[in-house]
């Protein structure tokens, strides 16, 4: 696989000499306002990704973009002018909602006011960050009568002990006084997630334009936004669900579209998570017994129509029988082999994703209650939208708007446990690979599907469909090669650009592997060392980064840890990411020193410049914690392979995982600082070698390991 871009031959291209001109123009015009000079690297990405959207057959392309390059600018200033030509709406889909405010807030309206190009763009988010305007409505007027059980039982909402009827008020009188948008990121205070999945709901929930509320509905004003919109910026988690709904649901349709997917590197994991399918045993027990009681009052409440009450009859009969099958799925489960993983979960993965006979063969016996309540349940929403419509006649037939919502939830959560079930009655075929496991939690039992690796996934639902995607990041080499990445994007044998960061590594920062006599798998004799060599290391600095790989260490290190050095330490879970992180900016703009202690979400995507990071102390290399099942299932479909799970798969994702990492010091060209690795491995085992030779090109200093 070659690492260099090829061009395509001439008569392959579709990139007209005006488009070429637009392109060239509009980098020259963003430099000059910028006052920038022009980059190589970022040129080479610009011209990539015009040979590649214009090209006649195959539109999709990776490319590695190192730290400095500027690839946001790069992709827009070649996708949008193409995409408009081409009568393509150019769709940016990023890993998180903070990336995604990011580019619309700050990179595209920089890149509007200054390049001269002529676009508009808007930002999408699925219906869960809107709130549903019925059922903050319903929880309102209902919240005291209990007249209609409209809500979920307690199991799915929440504790019932907490009155949130204050913030739906309050959610109420800011919406209609048009100080609220109805989206949950611009609410100025955290929502517990209890309280707001109540008031927000999802496809099969909302009844659209038969909604009372339809016209004031905040994510269909913002979907309505997005029709004739030239830029859309969306998020990963979105784009999947959109694809996965036949595309076009929120969305433009796929092949009306250029895919831009920046912090591509998330896209196999958020696949992963997308189509997994897991369920809990008690708390479905009690969705069955809600159905019951939401349909029964249904019923009563129009009056007992033959209809509804044949409905409610069979419904009761599926129930009955799909709880039968759930009794027996617990003692099944039961007699599993778990073992403990922490305090309160034990996990029993079943091996090459094959479930037991005996938990086989009670799935098989629950396939046929769960797909006649999702069908009755279909067919009752069915019934209330005819009557909702004015096509049915039945008693108080005016408040079958207020029924369509939650019996659409209980379809959702029908349709979800069918798939469990399915996954866990019916074998892989040839070639499938699904991980399974159960987890036992203090009061429940969960099981688990999850595909292993998601390439051909993303080559059914996402490669074939749309009309172009250029994958980015700036990491998604590991040990110096795309292959990785390639295998888990569906994408394996596709060229592949990598370039190379502007930075001047070697002359502004070091990485650094003081002489250490532990290893991290004696873990108190690590945290010691640890614990007792962080005061040195954070010294009289403005300020550090100590990233740690498990909540436990971090815990037992501040534990041991000097306390006179407490009131410097941020530490990750004692407020929430943005507070921890504003507090730090202040501080140490403010001349006082600052130490953010945190786990993974802190190595990456974490922006601390100049003076707010000096020092990374990475504590432990970036291994995946070996009892994930997930984890476990990947390396034994590798070794079933005949592969080496540990080189082929731990020793390139923990790469990949580092170099995320030590990017958080060098954020520009002037910007210097020090990288510490406190893990003895990265210089005493052979795989060190490989890890060494994915980082940038720093200043080492490795020092001779004791022991």
């Amino acid at each position: 696989m070659s690492e260099a871009p090829i061009a395509p031959p001439a008569n392959s291209s579709r990139l007209s000499a005006a488009v070429k001109a637009e392109i060239q123009e509009a980098y020259r015009a963003w430099l000059g306002a910028r006052d920038f000079k022009p980059r190589r690297g970022q040129r080479e990405m610009i011209a990539q990704i015009a040979r590649t959207l214009t090209s006649e057959d195959d539109r999709i392309a990776v490319i590695e973009a190192g730290t400095g390059t500027g690839k946001t600018a790069a992709y827009c200033l070649a996708a949008v002018p193409i995409g408009k030509s081409l009568g393509k709406t150019v769709i940016i889909s990023t890993a998180t909602v903070a990336l995604q405010e990011q580019v619309v807030l700050r990179d595209l309206p920089d890149l509007k006011e200054r390049s001269g190009l002529q676009f508009d763009y808007a930002l999408a988010k699925g219906r869960g960050r809107y709130v549903c305007l019925k059922r903050l409505d319903d929880r309102l007027r209902y919240a005291d009568s209990g007249e209609i059980p409209l809500f979920e039982s307690s199991e799915f909402r929440g504790d019932d002990s907490v009155d949130n009827s204050a913030l739906y008020q309050g959610l109420l009188q800011a919406f209609s006084e048009r100080r609220w948008d109805g989206e949950i990121d611009s609410w100025p205070e955290a929502i517990p997630r209890e309280a707001w999945s109540t008031v927000t709901t999802d496809h099969r929930g909302c009844t659209n334009n038969r909604c009372a509320y339809f016209k004031q509905c905040p994510f269909f004003q913002a979907r309505n936004r997005l029709e004739g919109t030239d830029v859309i910026v969306a998020n990963h988690d979105l784009v999947l669900a959109d694809l996965s709904l036949g595309g076009g649901a929120v969305l433009p349709e796929p092949d009306d579209a250029i895919y831009i997917v920046d912090e591509a590197h998330h896209l196999p994991e958020k696949t992963q998570q997308h189509f997994s399918a897991s369920g809990r045993i008690r708390s479905t027990q009690i969705w069955l017994d809600n159905v019951q009681n939401v349909i029964g009052t249904l019923t009563q409440r129009f009056g007992r129509p033959d209809e509804l009450v044949n409905a409610a009859t069979r419904l009761a009969d599926f129930g009955a029988r799909a709880g039968q099958t759930l009794m027996h799925l617990d003692e099944a489960v039961a007699d599993l082999p778990f073992e403990p993983r922490d305090e309160t979960l034990e996990t029993c993965r079943f091996p090459v994703g094959q479930v037991p006979q005996a938990l086989s063969v009670v799935a098989k016996t629950m396939l046929e209650p769960f797909a006649a309540l999702a069908d009755e349940l279909e067919r009752t929403h069915a019934m209330l939208g005819e009557v909702q419509e004015g096509k049915r006649e039945w008693e108080r037939g005016f408040e079958a708007d207020d029924w369509l919502g939650p019996v659409g939830q209980l379809q959702t959560r029908a349709h979800a446990m069918l798939g469990l079930i399915e996954a866990y009655s019916r074998p892989d075929p040839e070639g499938a690979a699904q991980a399974r496991w159960a987890n036992r939690h203090l009061e429940d039992v969960e099981l688990v599907s999850a595909p292993i690796e998601p390439g051909g996934l993303l080559q059914e639902e996402f490669w074939s469909r749309c009309y172009g995607a250029i994958l980015t990041s700036a990491t998604l080499t590991a040990v110096g090669r795309f292959d990785r990445f390639l295998e888990r994007a569906g994408l394996r044998g596709r060229t592949a650009l990598r370039i190379q960061s502007p930075f001047d590594f070697p002359n502004i920062a070091q990485f650094v592997v003081p002489p250490l006599n532990s290893e991290p798998r004696d873990f108190e004799a690590h945290t010691d060392e640890v614990a007792a060599l962080l005061p040195e290391l954070i010294g009289a600095g403005p300020s550090a980064l100590v990233l740690f790989t498990s909540w436990r260490q971090m815990f037992a290190v501040l534990d041991r840890m000097d306390q006179s050095l407490r009131p410097l330490l941020k530490v990750q879970g004692e407020g929430s990411k943005q507070a921890l992180l504003e507090a730090h900016g202040e501080d140490v703009r403010a001349g006082t020193q600052s130490v953010l202690f945190g786990l993974a979400s802190f190595a990456e995507g974490v922006d601390l410049p100049d003076d707010l990071c000096r020092h990374v102390i990475i504590v432990k290399l970036p291994f995946s914690v070996p009892d994930d099942p997930l984890d476990q299932a990947m390396a034994e479909w590798a070794e079933a392979q005949g592969r080496n799970p540990f080189y082929e798969l731990s020793v390139p994702d923990a790469a990949l995982k580092l170099v995320q990492a030590c990017g958080r010091l060098i954020r520009h060209e002037g910007d210097w600082g020090r990288i510490t690795l406190l893990d003895k491995r990265i210089v005493s085992k052979r795989y060190g070698r490989d890890l060494l030779a994915s980082l940038p090109p720093y200043r080492l200093e490795l020092s001779p390991q004791r022991g």
